[in-house]
């Protein structure tokens, strides 16, 4: 009996649920998806709909991918609680900002359709069974409050409502099936995979060998390759091993590998990003970028401790905050994200429970004035306040003139004691190249740009979407929507 679970990896205090039933492996279905991510759920729940036999291969021993650590937040153009509020946005809006910070990189047309199919695809999340808080709220590089949290204020609020509806559709997650191989016949259609069940990562001699047939096709729903150093380094010498990560282990790039090996195009693949804002007191992706992002990015500044003063644009894309933090960091300094209790109120309505874990682990530290903060950090007091008097004017101006930071509506001066602070340091987070793949998900040879007949991919695993910065929260809508084109995509080939 295998036992599949969703783990709160994000912290320990989160939340988890297993489902303990026979798992028993078929040697055929009609569709093998790989990864039980966000995309990967999806698009088993979206084939199973369109009435596929479907299995679900992870080669963790939990099942989740790198959404287990994931915020719950999804970028929604022109949604219906948008409208409900009266905020005026669109998938047009959307586009033009990822294409923007995107530095042009992006294919319009795949853009097109992330944008276009998030509201609906939001909507369908709902009838599988996924609450989502109706406070919009923004992120660095959207245009707009369009980005809406999950009840749990975690990735689980989608993973746990996903695992209970393929449970309802007959559909088994099996963990510990580390996929080897795709294979093809001798006309060159994707048949099946090659796996080892019951693998043990890290346990590179583990696993029996194992040959499954998928009728109809198989979705690469993998994720990215974060935490593989030899593969990263490859691409960017920089990104040597002494560089944190956001992922978890299992985020590596055998399949990657192997989708080349098959053929398929492999694009846009040194693109990598780092999350600016995460904790050093954190290990993996921590609860300190949600501060951050919120109590800093929104309801507060980031300060430079070697000057006292602010460094850039807090609300900015993830590439122009991670080179600003770095070259701080690189001249001796150490950066800081500080909010007051009128911040901290804000982001416990976006993130309840969170400032109790990040006091406890020492992510978050509470200071009683700015000289006692000052102190703490070594940071000329003078300075400090100078800093904070300066912002607070252009928080009463509506307008700030220094670094053209787009401020808040709900922004209030910070003069509300006592103040919070968290350090930060930049860790790598997200591969926004991989897989090829036509607009519904096909993924495209390297040969002739055709499609590979009975191959699909979705989610992080692929590139030509976010361009050279994804924007926060698109990860989620990216994962969401094509994963459930995918599901759809390969029973309408089917039927051809």
């Amino acid at each position: 009996m295998l036992q599949v679970m969703v783990s709160g990896a994000l912290c320990s205090a989160l939340p988890s649920i297993a489902f303990a039933q026979t798992q028993k492996l078929a040697p055929e279905y009609d569709v093998i998806v790989i990864g039980s991510g966000f995309a990967g759920l999806a698009a088993a729940i979206s084939a199973a709909e369109n009435g596929a036999k479907v299995a679900v291969l992870e080669k963790m021993q939990v099942a989740g991918g790198n959404s287990s650590r994931s915020g719950g937040m999804m970028a929604i153009p022109g949604s219906s609680v948008q409208k409900e509020q009266g905020i005026e946005d669109s998938p047009a809006k959307l586009a033009a900002d990822m294409k923007r910070i995107g530095l042009g990189l992006g294919d319009p047309e795949h853009i097109k359709v992330v944008t276009e199919h998030a509201a609906p695809t939001f909507e369908w999340t709902k009838k599988q069974g996924v609450v989502w808080r109706t406070d919009l709220t923004g992120k660095g590089g959207h245009s707009a409050r369009r980005c809406l949290i999950t009840e749990e204020g975690t990735g689980q609020g989608i993973l746990i409502p996903f695992m209970k509806k393929l449970k309802e559709l007959g559909v088994p997650v099996l963990t510990g099936m580390k996929v080897i191989r795709l294979d093809k016949n001798k006309d060159g259609r994707v048949i099946g995979v090659t796996a080892l069940e019951d693998y043990k990562f890290g346990k590179e001699d583990s696993g029996k060998p194992v040959e499954i047939k998928a009728k109809d096709g198989v979705i690469l729903a993998f994720g990215g390759f974060s935490a593989d150093v030899g593969y990263r380094t490859r691409l960017d010498p920089k990104l040597t091993g002494n560089l944190k990560t956001t992922n978890q282990p299992g985020a590596t790039a055998e399949l990657m590998r192997e989708a080349s090996r098959i053929g398929a195009n492999i694009i846009q693949a040194d693109w990598i990003q780092f999350l600016p804002n995460t904790s050093p007191d954190e290990e993996g992706m921590g609860m300190g970028s949600h501060f951050a992002s919120v109590g800093g990015s929104l309801y507060g500044l980031w300060i430079n401790t070697k000057t006292g003063k602010r460094f850039t644009d807090e609300f900015g894309d993830r590439k122009t905050t991670t080179d600003a933090i770095f070259k701080v960091l690189d001249a001796g300094g150490k950066t800081i994200s500080v909010t007051d209790s009128v911040g901290v109120a804000s982001f416990n309505k976006v993130r309840p429970g969170a400032m109790d874990i990040l006091r406890k682990n020492g992510a978050v530290k509470e200071y009683a004035t700015l000289d006692d903060l000052a102190k703490a950090y070594g940071i000329s007091p003078d300075a400090l306040k100078q800093t904070f008097a300066e912002f607070n004017k252009a928080i009463e101006s509506g307008k700030d003139t220094e670094f053209g930071r787009k401020l808040d509506k709900d922004i209030k001066p910070l003069t509300h004691a006592p103040y919070y602070v968290s350090e930060m340091s930049p860790k790598i987070h997200h591969t926004m190249g991989g897989i090829a793949t036509d607009t519904s998900t096909r993924v495209l040879s390297v040969v002739d740009d055709k499609p590979i007949p009975g191959l699909y991919a979705a989610g992080e695993c692929t590139g030509g979407i976010h361009g050279a910065v994804r924007i926060g929260a698109n990860a989620v809508m990216d994962c969401l929507v094509n994963g459930k084109l995918a599901g759809e995509t390969v029973m309408k080939d089917a039927k051809k």
